[in-house]
């Protein structure tokens, strides 16, 4: 926090946009109306402002992280429409997964919708070359913004869903990109502070040992704005008593993200409102920079009441400030006061099942349950050994991830939600408390498995779910996993077991305990399999090879599959 003006990391991104709905009162963060065109939906990690609610309807997660699938299914269901919705994700690892998991949790739930969707990825970054990207492919930057722009003009001219992927995916394949710049930049939540520099870098009026919460350093500043006792200040003639009316300028002197400004805006709103004094305009951006400073200015134009002597009223001032002009530095601005900032929920929660599926009963009811019982157990058991895997191929956290998700679906199974009666039910439960409750890549690989398996059945005519109709969910969902992973065997990742398995289960369904132990196999062979994707991507191969660890994720697999098949 010391570097960035927030009251919290954790609550930036929806102060932010917040204030840009409050800047833009068209703006909406969950609308309700639905538009007779196909639909666009973006999104991604916070921090590239305006990206991505700038554009189309987005979903944006935390700075730099990929918003999680719950939150991407309930822009999907919002936005469902007759004409069908495109999904625009830029080529990164969590972006792909976790919307892709999104649209596969919605496909589950609503069958009959499954042609109304489609999915694009992004790639047009030209630094990653060929050779290095054959695997992962380019990453995505600015350039997605131009399939946005073209997407969203011909979806709003009335073209089909076909036509409006056609476009957008030839437009995605004719884009280059290259970036440049002089330093990385800081993420918040990971000094000396001066309020009241200059725009020429003199010094401020105080120095305060850090950064505080920003809902503080406002009440700062706008007691030095508004003060009626300090003598030194009182340059606006304020009356009170909720008779002011203002036009509040949010400045950024050079060096602040978009992100952060309109939390900041959010935040002087509130606490003008708090006040009593009404703002009838907000204009923020860039106006007047000190270079690249990190930080900002505010400025209040204090308007004329009825009574007053000014030599122009209220609303002639608001025209002249609202009369549009071609000058470049100018921003755009509403026209009107900003929109009440009403509280939102923690959670958005998803809406209910629209195709209420025919419930499918396994063949033994307790030996499913029993199953699952099982690989929950050994996943939560195994959680030390997976994670000292972790700290040498990954990021350490591979262990966590798989037994909080296991913890979270041992609760939902004893609680009933989660049984052998219903077992689509069970898995489209299984896939929305790992994507809830997991993180990182295994936090989406595994609920868009789940959530495919579930799709697999639910379109078929079965009522009691046999070996054989496993067999073929197994291997439907394993090819809808490809669909979001460039991850083919030998990868040394999770999907070496998960293809083993598959490809033996689907020869033999009757012989599970040998489709297990070509997954086992797998699993032991990533010991000396070269890293091309996955986490160990990024590790340092000779370290890879002296400590000849198995990759973390394939060993999940081995110990989940191996419970299942353990005799009771």
């Amino acid at each position: 926090m010391s570097k960035h003006f927030i009251n919290d990391p954790s609550s930036i991104v929806l102060q932010s946009l917040q204030g840009l709905c409050a800047i833009n009162p068209k703006l909406s963060l969950d609308p309700n109306n639905k538009g007779p065109n196909v639909a666009l939906i973006c999104g991604g990690g916070s921090g590239h402002e305006p990206s991505h609610a700038g554009f189309v309807a987005a979903v944006c997660g935390n700075v730099f992280a990929s918003p999680g699938p719950t939150q991407v299914r309930r822009a999907i269901e919002l936005v469902d429409n007759d004409k069908g919705t495109l999904i625009i994700v830029k080529n990164y690892t969590g972006d792909v997964l976790n919307f892709g998991l999104a649209k596969e949790q919605f496909a589950a739930r609503n069958p009959s919708k499954v042609d109304k969707l489609r999915f694009l990825v992004v790639g047009d970054d030209v630094a990653v070359g060929k050779t290095q990207g054959s695997i992962v492919g380019r990453r995505g930057l600015a350039g997605t913004v131009l399939v946005y722009k073209i997407a969203g003009a011909l979806a709003q001219n009335g073209a089909s869903l076909d036509e409006v992927y056609t476009v957008a995916e030839w437009a995605s394949r004719n884009i280059a990109t290259i970036g440049v710049g002089l330093e990385h930049c800081h993420v918040p939540g990971t000094l000396k502070f001066e309020i009241g520099m200059g725009i020429h870098n003199e010094a401020g009026v105080r120095r305060l040992p850090q950064v505080p919460p920003l809902s503080e350093l406002i009440e700062t500043l706008l007691d030095l704005l508004l003060s009626k006792s300090d003598p030194e200040r009182g340059f606006l003639p304020i009356r009170g008593s909720g008779k002011d009316k203002v036009v509040l300028l949010v400045n950024n002197l050079g060096g602040l993200s978009e992100l952060e400004l309109g939390g900041i805006a959010r935040e002087v709103i509130t606490a003008l409102s708090a006040q009593g004094v009404a703002v009838l305009r907000v204009i923020s951006g860039t106006f007047m920079t000190s270079l690249n400073m990190p930080g900002f200015s505010l400025t209040l134009l204090l308007l004329p009441s009825s009574s007053s002597t000014a030599a122009l009223p209220e609303d002639v001032i608001l025209r002249l400030l609202d009369a549009p002009t071609s000058a470049p530095g100018w921003k755009w601005t509403s026209g009107v006061p900003p929109s009440p900032l009403l509280p939102l929920p923690r959670v958005l929660t998803s809406q209910r099942v629209a195709d209420q599926a025919r419930k499918m009963r396994a063949q033994d009811v307790q030996s499913f349950t029993h199953a699952v019982e099982r690989v929950c157990n050994a996943l939560d058991k195994a959680e030390p050994e997976i994670t000292r895997m972790d700290a040498v191929a990954g990021d350490g956290d591979c262990g966590l991830t798989l037994q909080t998700g296991a913890l979270g679906v041992l609760v939902h199974l004893r609680s009933g939600s989660i049984s052998g009666e219903d077992v689509v039910g069970a898995l489209v439960a299984v896939s929305d408390v790992a994507a809830e409750k997991m993180g990182g890549t295994s936090g989406a690989l595994y609920p868009i498995f789940f959530s495919a398996l579930a799709q697999a059945l639910a379109t078929s005519d079965i009522r009691v779910v046999a070996v054989h109709d496993w067999s073929r969910a197994v291997s439907a969902a394993r090819e809808q996993l490809y669909a979001y992973t460039r991850a083919r065997p030998p990868s040394r990742t999770l999907v070496d077991p998960l293809a083993a398995f598959t490809e033996a289960f689907s020869t033999n369904p009757s012989d599970l305990r040998s489709a297990v132990k070509k997954a086992a196999e797998a699993a032991e062979a990533t010991r000396d399999v070269e890293a091309h994707v996955g986490r160990s991507a990024y590790v340092e191969a000779g370290l890879l090879k002296r400590e000849r660890v198995p990759d973390p994720g394939a060993w999940g697999v081995k110990v989940f599959l191996e419970a299942l098949a353990r005799a009771e």
